[in-house]
């Protein structure tokens, strides 16, 4: 009586046996012009050739080949053919070469010479290939070409094809070509039905509007949409954008990018930056912000310029660049504070601009108007204008409107020298210095006066119409007073301390910008968000065991090697002493198949 165990094993043990006969399913041939044997050259081997009606058939598990003449091993159900090969697996794969070699035990083929496979979709085209038709594998490593569908043609030195799973696996060299770009990469990824692609290691898109580079990337080749990752940059009309994260859309040319972005503009010769950017290339606008900044050289020297938003629109020539709320601004030689900032560069005029909102309740409301540092000199307004020489590079003017206030410093005491108006205006020298200063309508001043010797004579304050600076060395030289009102120039002890600041004085100096660092000494902390993104690229393991293949070749003995060189001085004409008709073979080796 069987137990349980037993019955078990003996099931496993027949469904073991039942599998093994069913790989290993015998070669069999179909049709065979002629048949021949040669034990002292070929020992084991049939020797089939085709005669002039048609070729050698050879059938395998549902697969059909045709050669023009073969050598098949029965024992070790091995097939070497060669001539005008050709391999269908029923309506959907079609492999032609020069030569195969055919294990009936594995299902692996070997093919080379002008090999192509295709499919209902795509071709491969190598000139050695293996096919594996138990994992429905193809897989080159001699360089070879896959012909897509609208997705284009790709190449490259080593490629496997999981035909079930519509991948391809393309490795080293390799070129993806489309009327719509070009992709250059180490490791590549395709999927013939999406049309998707993933990139790996150093990669370049490039199409007729913009070259991508990143060693980690997708790109739709359908949809023509695709994000790059790990060095990350693309290049466009002299601009060029680098991120830890792009986006990009062909349809609409826009880009998107995340985490320590930089734009540079070498047209501009500007760069911003900033942790989230969105790029219109119709419109040639930028958009930019988590703690946003534009850098522009101007005299040799850059100008850095801070905000919460900053937009970027118009041609070159046209260029406008808008700063949004809390905007700080940064030069060696000046820096400043606004709610807002519009710079003009085909103008080169600069606008300091605070927005009045009393409903925001915030610092920059209603009192704290734009500022304005240019070395000792501290200037406020309701509204700065800063003018610059476009041709020449360099600051030109300084336009201060409404309740214009200027502040500088008492050079040896604890002062400061005090003038306002309706109206300020500034002009600047070569150096970038304020050389002159007018204030304009109802000015007021008060002024510390010292003779050569830096000695203290009297501290003027006075009423005018208009009041003139002239300024050397970054310090108040000289003061005029024009349709002046009245005025008094009093001893320091005569002088009320309360009468020493004139209304609406400020000074802010703790507000200053002195390093680019400053302009974020305010910014809340920065939290930037985790990209995942794609996986690291993971070789793969060998396509397949060399092993069993070299071992069947082996055991062939002195079966010579049938290379692409050797298959083509075959000829067509039978190299046989005996013709075989195809009544005279024995059926269960060859037969006609009628169908």
């Amino acid at each position: 009586m069987k137990t349980p165990i037993t019955s078990y094993l003996f099931f496993l043990f027949i469904f073991y046996g039942v599998s093994v006969l069913y790989s290993q399913q015998k070669i069999e041939i179909k049709y065979s012009g002629f048949l021949n044997k040669d034990e002292n050259k070929h020992p084991g081997a049939q020797i089939l050739t085709r005669d002039d009606s048609e070729q050698v058939h050879i059938f395998h598990s549902g697969t059909d080949m045709w050669c023009d003449k073969a050598y098949y091993f029965g024992k070790e159900n091995f097939i070497e053919a060669y001539g005008n090969v050709k391999m269908i697996q029923g309506d959907t794969i079609n492999m032609t070469s020069k030569y195969v070699e055919y294990n009936g035990a594995t299902q692996l083929a070997f093919a080379s010479g002008n090999v192509v496979l295709t499919d209902p979709s795509s071709t491969i085209s190598s000139d050695t290939l293996y096919f594996d038709r138990e994992r429905q594998q193809a897989f080159y490593r001699s360089n070879g070409t896959v012909v897509k569908d609208s997705s284009g043609t790709i190449t490259s030195k080593i490629g496997r094809y999981y035909m079930q799973q519509k991948k391809y696996r393309f490795v080293e060299n390799v070129v993806l070509t489309n009327p719509d770009a070009e992709i250059v990469t180490d490791y590549f990824d395709f999927y013939s039905d999406t049309g998707n692609a993933y990139l790996f290691g150093p990669s370049t898109i490039t199409t007729t509007e913009s070259v991508t580079y990143c060693e980690k990337g997708f790109y739709d080749t359908k949809a023509k949409i695709g994000y790059a990752m790990k060095n990350a940059k693309i290049d466009y009309d002299g601009k060029e954008i680098v991120g830890d994260s792009l986006y990009f859309d062909q349809n609409t040319n826009f880009s998107s990018a995340t985490n320590n972005i930089k734009i540079t503009d070498t047209l501009n010769n500007s760069v911003v930056k900033g942790h989230y950017a969105e790029v219109f290339k119709a419109k040639d606008s930028i958009f930019i912000t988590k703690r946003a900044y534009a850098i522009t050289v101007q005299d040799k020297d850059s100008v850095y310029i801070h905000g919460d938003t900053l937009m970027l629109t118009g041609k070159p020539e046209k260029r406008i660049t808008r700063i949004f709320r809390n905007v700080k601004l940064y030069k060696s030689d000046m820096s400043g504070k606004s709610d807002s900032i519009h710079v003009n560069h085909e103008t080169g005029l600069t606008q300091l601009i605070n927005i009045n909102d009393s409903k925001t309740g915030t610092a920059f409301s209603t009192a704290r108007k734009p500022i304005l540092w240019n070395l000792g000199n501290q200037m406020t307004g309701d509204t700065i204008h800063l003018q610059s020489d476009t041709e020449n590079d360099k600051l030109d003017s300084l336009i201060v409107f409404n309740n214009a206030f200027l502040i500088s410093k008492d050079s040896l005491g604890n002062g400061h020298n005090q003038i306002n108006g309706k109206k300020l205006v500034g002009l600047f020298n070569d150096e970038n210095e304020l050389y002159n200063v007018d204030i304009i309508k109802n000015a007021q001043s008060i002024y510390y006066m010292r003779n050569d010797n830096g000695e203290l004579v009297g501290i003027d304050k006075s009423k005018s119409g208009l009041i003139k600076i002239l300024l050397y060395d970054n310090a108040i030289d000289e003061v005029r007073k024009i349709n002046q009102v009245d005025g008094k120039v009093y001893p320091e002890e005569d002088f009320p301390k309360k009468e020493r600041i004139l209304k609406g004085f400020d000074w802010r100096e703790e507000e200053k910008p002195n390093s680019v660092e400053d302009l974020f000494k305010d910014d809340p902390p920065l939290e930037l968000p985790i990209i995942k993104g794609l996986d690291d690229y993971i070789p793969e393991d060998d396509f397949f065991d060399e092993a069993p293949l070299k071992n069947t070749k082996k055991q062939l003995n002195k079966v010579p090697t049938i290379n692409t060189k050797k298959a083509k001085k075959i000829k067509s004409k039978p190299l046989i002493e005996k013709k075989v008709t195809k009544t005279s073979l024995p059926k269960p080796l060859i037969s006609k198949d009628k169908n």
